[in-house]
């Protein structure tokens, strides 16, 4: 469970369109340069062919990082890549059934849009929980009602498993986030659509540490104001 948490401090999410101009595997070298510690193959749009074949891409280009690579909603195409993990919503297939799957060492996550789900997250069926959308967020226009800094605290007290933020997270408010005591930042266009993806990782990576070295117990100190 420790190691879990140290690969969430920063998890990216790629994204074909915001990497269109330098690349989905481009985008990612650079943002593993620049300290990114998981990356989510995500295309919404793509075959499972396509996937598989980026997935394993991915893959090659990690091998050796200890960056995990983790595939979105796709469990055939997660487990034909041999990829680290994959990750369900609430709209996917139940983590249990995905557990039954995958088999017991492939990492699950999960992501959880209120307190509830974080608090129903079963620590024998899912490694980590995604929890979000912290704020309003372009990238996924269908999202669930943001849960803002205190219901992230709340979803974050609910549950005991490793756990990242996402939705509409960005390098200004980043330590506000974390000081909910999530373990990480999950980002999307904060990495993805910028021009130079491996400094954005740079700067939220050495953010994501200054936080951590700042606070050795953030998930006890913070309170809601």
């Amino acid at each position: 469970m420790e190691l879990i948490r140290e690969q969430l401090r920063l998890y990216l999410v790629t994204d074909p369109d915001l990497c269109a101009a330098a690349g989905v595997l481009d985008t990612v070298h650079a943002a593993v340069q620049g300290g990114v510690t998981m990356v989510q193959l995500r295309d919404k749009l793509a075959t499972t062919a396509a996937r598989i074949e980026m997935g394993r891409a991915l893959l090659q280009l990690l091998d050796g990082s200890g960056v995990p690579l983790i595939v979105n909603d796709d469990i055939d195409a997660a487990m034909a890549i041999g990829a680290h993990g994959v990750h369900v919503g609430q709209s996917d297939m139940r983590p249990h059934e995905v557990r039954a799957r995958v088999g017991p060492t492939m990492i699950v996550g999960w992501s959880c849009e209120t307190v509830a789900h974080a608090a129903a997250a079963d620590p024998h069926v899912v490694d980590y929980v995604g929890l979000g959308p912290v704020f309003p967020t372009t990238t996924k226009p269908d999202h669930a009602e943001a849960l803002g800094l205190h219901g992230l605290a709340a979803a974050r007290t609910a549950t005991t498993l490793p756990s990242v933020a996402i939705g509409g997270v960005q390098l200004a408010n980043g330590a506000d986030v974390l000081a909910s005591g999530v373990d990480g930042l999950a980002v999307i266009s904060a990495i993805c659509g910028q021009p130079h993806p491996g400094r954005a990782a740079r700067t939220l990576a050495d953010l994501v540490m200054r936080t951590r070295t700042q606070s050795s117990s953030p998930r006890t100190t913070w309170r809601p104001t």
